[in-house]
């Protein structure tokens, strides 16, 4: 039995719409004042960020989706790292793990559910955390995620909002996931493709931590459900900037265009365009498809000042991770957009 077929919108790509969220959170307000709490629902950030003592802060996020993958133990892995990953995009280093398990113990049994299970206490293993509890419920459709906690100097917390003009996009990872999982799901997506989407997902994006303690990286955060686009518009509107991003710099898994032949475009593709399409310049069919794709734990977008450029390929070096310039920030808003993607 494929765990895909019980996913309406696989991994990240069922997270609700960008337009939809903000609609539920916008009378979400407490009239109470919370003036530890470094970071909340206001910057649409990766984490929650709550100052304690010492000057130290306790970073605590969750995150969790339907299958995006037929093999359990890879759901496990996959779920897991898109949820650790965020406490690396805030320049945190994470404690511990608690699972959410959604289970319909009458279509899939037990056995299943201990393989994710353990495909996420690997992940677990591998950040150096314990998965230390969690909780579950029976379900019709199955679902998988953490909740995690992590912790950071103050100074160090990389917020979305704190780009500066000027600053050079970095991307770790390359875009195309919701493409290719799409393609699996449909039966159509080749073995070297399922084979290298499979280890972007499970990569974590720990290079966060160290680059969050690098002067002149200025703002943080992870490509995830709302496609590139989505999460650069975070950075551009929460640093009252505009981003302009490259389309021939924006780095491919290779078969993407492939698959946007077979059609096999994820539903996430659409909701994210219209969510905040009015708000990116004019883009072809082929840039919107490519740069709206819900990506499930992709990679970090980083806004590097020019003096730290250097730093920070030296530090990619060392740690044997990628990065790919894309783009750049710029002051203000160029005709009513936020967002300008070039070279399409």
């Amino acid at each position: 039995m494929k765990l895909t077929q019980f996913s309406p919108g696989a991994g990240c790509g069922c997270k609700i719409a960008p337009a939809a969220l903000e609609e539920i959170l916008k009378g979400s307000r407490s009239s109470l004042s919370f003036p530890e709490l470094l970071v909340g629902n206001e910057s649409k950030d990766d984490a929650a960020v709550y100052e304690i003592e010492g000057g130290k802060a306790i970073i605590s996020t969750t995150d969790f989706f339907t299958p995006i993958v037929d093999n359990p133990f890879d759901f496990g892995r996959i779920s897991a790292t898109n949820a650790i990953s965020d406490i690396y995009a805030m320049g945190g280093k994470p404690l511990m793990a608690i699972a959410i398990l959604g289970w319909p113990l009458e279509k899939l049994g037990t056995d299943i559910a201990a393989q994710v299970i353990d495909g996420a206490r690997s992940v677990c293993d591998n950040a150096g955390i314990p998965l230390a509890g969690g909780h579950s419920i029976s379900i019709s459709d199955p679902v998988f995620g953490l909740a995690v906690t992590g912790i950071a100097e103050s100074a160090d917390i990389k917020k979305n909002t704190g780009a500066k003009s000027g600053d050079t996009l970095l991307l770790t990872k390359p875009i195309g996931i919701g493409l290719v999982t799409t393609a699996e799901k449909f039966g159509v997506a080749r073995d070297e493709d399922k084979e290298l989407a499979l280890k972007l997902m499970t990569t974590l994006n720990k290079a966060g931590e160290q680059l969050s303690k690098t002067e002149g990286v200025n703002a943080i955060t992870d490509v995830t459900g709302f496609g590139l686009l989505g999460h650069a518009l975070e950075v551009a509107e929460g640093s009252s900037l505009t981003a302009v991003i490259d389309f021939t710099k924006v780095p491919l898994i290779p078969g993407v265009e492939y698959y946007i032949e077979q059609e096999a475009i994820p539903g996430g593709t659409f909701r994210n365009y219209s969510s905040y399409g009015k708000k990116i310049s004019p883009l072809s069919d082929k840039a919107r498809t490519i740069l709206c794709d819900p990506q499930t734990s992709g990679g970090l977008l980083i806004s590097v000042s020019a003096d730290a450029l250097e730093s920070v390929r030296q530090i990619a070096v060392r740690e044997n991770f990628p990065i790919f310039e894309i783009g750049r920030m710029d002051p203000g808003s160029q005709e009513g957009y936020k967002v300008i993607v070039t070279n399409q």
